[in-house]
């Protein structure tokens, strides 16, 4: 019996919009989506990062690198404060609270109409390939984006398997990425108090 591999390309699945957090998290899915002949479309929607400086250098940094293998790379509007009215009453949430739900549910079902105008299926997310993310609440948001945008499929994969994460690090040093030390937002950074 042969062992099923670790990343399941849906059937049918030529092309994707692939929502992009940063270069580092993208690199080593977009490698490996080319290698396996599916094309990506990168569209970095994150209106959760603060301050505007760091969405900036994220953002540049998703570009260079999507330029650099010839990819479609698609900038999402930065509207901050629309994101704070989105998760607001959530702010006090720890990591992978309530927040962070409602923040991929938000930043996803942008994907998803993304993925809609561009007549494009599938969609996912680079946020999968996180160690410090929950994988049920991203394929939770998803899912909840399909059903919210007709058309779509979410295409809900760990992207740390596969040995995705070891090569992700790889690729960040030969692209000497910037790398970020946060999720985004300002209430990622804050401080523990005791």
């Amino acid at each position: 019996m042969s062992k099923r591999p670790a990343i399941q390309v849906p059937e049918g699945l030529h092309e994707v919009l692939l929502h992009a957090c940063c270069a580092p998290c993208s690199s080593a899915i977009v490698e490996w989506m080319i290698q396996h002949e599916v094309r990506p479309t990168i569209f970095y929607y994150n209106p959760n990062i603060f301050p505007r400086e760091e969405y900036e250098i994220r953002k540049n940094e998703s570009k260079r690198h999507a330029e650099s293998l010839g990819l479609q790379w698609i900038d999402g509007d930065y509207n901050h404060e629309q994101w704070l009215n989105g998760v607001c009453g959530l702010e006090g949430e720890p990591e992978r609270g309530r927040r962070c739900d409602q923040c991929f549910l938000l930043r996803l079902t942008e994907a998803a109409k993304e993925a809609q105008r561009l007549g494009i299926r599938y969609f996912t997310t680079t946020l999968a390939s996180s160690r410090w993310k929950s994988l049920e609440q991203i394929e939770r948001a998803g899912k909840l984006a399909e059903q919210a945008v007709e058309g779509t499929t979410f295409w809900a994969q760990n992207w740390r398997k596969g040995g995705l994460y070891e090569r992700r690090n790889q690729l960040l040093k030969e692209f000497a990425f910037y790398n970020q030390q946060y999720c985004g937002c300002e209430f990622s950074q804050r401080k523990e108090t005791t």
